[in-house]
């Protein structure tokens, strides 16, 4: 009868131990209210762009078994207005993860920033409420020699504030240590007819429109980015802060950082 309950017993430890490795999560928050790009965009007109919805709140980083969960979380209820059918459509999310030296500093197409020296990101999740065929071919045909490094989630799923996707830990590479290794997020808008300078981005213009978001430049130098996670040491703005020229050529980029735990 004892060793029938010491097995129960191991069995119930084991049991929670597992549970407790599934539920161990990297978290970063960023700070509420800063949904304006470099501090001056503003929202397209249409009422689907709700306040607040592109306003990056946390990132969670789980290992679950051999799968690596990315949970992003906003500061307004997802909706899904446009009838995607996987809990919500404006939005649009890249994960970048750095988990070993080197990298790229180039980032796919349409949005407009580059990475540090030292900041290079290895791999990059998309979390889109598109299906993964139309963005896997957007990344095929577009993102170049950057498409080995682009993973997309059979199953991308928004729900309450949260937009969920995963990948096998095997894809991702690295160390296979994720509390390791450093992320960054960038928040971007859904777009379903992209230019052929864009992968599946919203651009930024000068002024706002029905589906356009404003404060940024008609050219081509601003970021087309909404939200980033950022640090005392590198801030939001400070990050995303770049120069156009007279024609509307970059002079100075956007440049992103990493952020480890």
């Amino acid at each position: 009868m004892k060793n029938k309950r010491l097995l129960i017993t191991l069995a119930i430890a084991s049991t929670l131990a597992l549970g407790m490795s599934a539920a161990h999560a990297v978290d970063f928050t960023d700070p509420k209210g800063d949904d304006n790009g470099p501090g001056n965009y503003t929202y397209p007109t249409d009422g689907v762009y709700k306040a607040g919805s592109f306003d990056l709140a946390k990132l969670s980083v789980t290992k679950n078994g051999n799968q690596l969960d990315f949970a992003v979380e906003t500061n307004s209820r997802l909706e899904d207005p446009w009838g995607m059918g996987v809990g919500f459509a404006v939005q649009m999310v890249y994960v970048f993860v750095k988990n070993k030296e080197g990298g790229n500093a180039e980032v796919p197409p349409g949005l407009n920033v580059q990475f540090a020296p030292g900041h290079e990101w290895n791999k990059a999740v998309i979390l889109s409420p598109q299906k993964k065929g139309r963005v896997l071919g957007e990344v095929t045909s577009k993102a170049g020699k950057l498409a080995g490094d682009i993973l997309v989630p059979n199953s991308t799923k928004g729900s309450n504030r949260s937009i969920k996707g995963s990948v096998p830990l095997a894809d991702l590479g690295g160390d296979g240590n994720p509390d390791a290794w450093s992320y960054q997020v960038v928040m971007q808008s859904n777009e379903g007819f992209p230019d052929t300078d864009s992968l599946l981005a919203r651009k930024v213009n000068e002024y706002e429109g029905q589906h356009r978001w404003g404060g940024g430049h008609d050219g081509n130098c601003d970021p087309h980015v909404m939200d980033v996670l950022e640090s005392a040491s590198a801030t939001q703005k400070q990050q995303l802060a770049y120069e156009c020229g007279p024609n509307g050529e970059s002079v100075k980029k956007a440049t992103l950082q990493m952020f480890k735990k």
